[in-house]
């Protein structure tokens, strides 16, 4: 059975896209811990990260360094923190989260943001990517 980020990938469920590839996609995470908090995905589902071949390793690692950028413009902040965790989802991901604090790096809170409030910002990272 396909992951959820799969089935985004296949455009069956939507979300607020960022950027896409040919071989990657970042997207808002709906249930954020920042404002700006994004996934980053290689489109090709594999589990656990370390076994993603050398290529979708690097090129991973070098989209999601090319989406922090942009997330940096647009969500003020000293830095965006990355994580992979990858226990919720059976699907590499990268997290994106701006970080102004040591806290705001925590799973355990979450944020509310109402759909227009998601697009508006998506919309403004993705007008951001180089």
């Amino acid at each position: 059975m396909p992951s959820i980020f799969s089935r985004i990938v296949a455009g069956e469920i939507p979300c607020y896209k960022v950027a896409e590839t040919d071989d990657f996609l970042a997207f808002l995470d709906v249930n954020p811990i920042v404002k700006g908090h994004v996934l980053c995905i290689p489109k090709k589902e594999v589990d656990y990260i370390f076994d993603l071949d050398d290529d979708l390793f690097t090129g991973l690692h070098l989209f999601s360094r090319k989406v922090a950028t942009a997330l940096r413009k647009v969500c003020p902040c000293i830095k965006v923190g990355v994580a992979v965790v990858g226990i919720d989802v059976p699907h590499t991901h990268i997290h994106l989260v701006p970080l102004n604090n040591p806290g705001d790096l925590n799973f355990a809170h979450h944020i509310s943001m109402q759909p227009d409030e998601m697009q508006a910002l998506a919309n403004k990272i993705a007008a951001q990517i180089q």
